[in-house]
């Protein structure tokens, strides 16, 4: 980061996930040395390559919680090379990989390990190659970080169990709260 930007312009009312998506995908676009650290920052062994960037933005790097989600949607964004957030839900896009969508064994198979996930940490470390897939396989449609950013900072409270709860609402079809207004992350 340059001097002594600050990740909040001044007048900004956007949450601090909708900031920092945004900068993420403008860092991306316009500093292809931060792209490919935050590329390797997707492997826990050099995601200390996202630090600057999660430091500048006023992440606790010290705090797993808070990290981990900041750092596993940023590299993301940097493998996918998004222009722009995209409001393909994370529940949808794992469906959207396979011939046969939602009916898919592979599919409910995947879903059914990510729902098994009992920590933040075991969430993003399944989380990874699993967002890699959706990027390979899902073209013409981009994922909603935002909402995902969300989900992930959110997982750490209750064992995850409402998060878990809209990623198989998302995948089966059922209205998730978020889109029905009713305050979901």
């Amino acid at each position: 980061m340059q001097g002594n930007q600050s990740p909040v312009p001044s007048g900004d009312n956007k949450d601090r996930e909708q900031r920092f998506v945004d900068v993420v995908i403008d860092r991306c676009q316009s500093d292809k040395g931060m792209a490919a650290r935050l590329r390797r920052a997707d492997n826990p062994a050099t995601e200390y390559q996202s630090w600057e960037l999660l430091g500048w933005f006023g992440i606790d790097l010290e705090k797993d919680y808070e990290r981990l989600p900041f750092v596993t949607v940023s590299a993301a964004i940097a493998k996918s090379k998004v222009v722009r957030n995209g409001t393909l839900t994370l529940g949808k896009a794992i469906a959207a990989c396979y011939d046969d969508g939602r009916d898919s064994s592979q599919a409910k198979a995947r879903l059914r390990r990510l729902l098994a996930c009992n920590d933040l940490s075991e969430a993003c470390r399944i989380l990874r190659p699993l967002l890699t897939l959706i990027d390979s396989k899902v073209g013409g449609q981009s994922l909603d970080y935002v909402r995902l950013l969300r989900q992930l900072r959110f997982f750490s409270w209750e064992s995850g169990q409402r998060t878990k709860i809209q990623w198989a609402q998302e995948f089966y079809g059922q209205p998730a709260q978020a889109n029905r207004g009713e305050g979901a992350v």
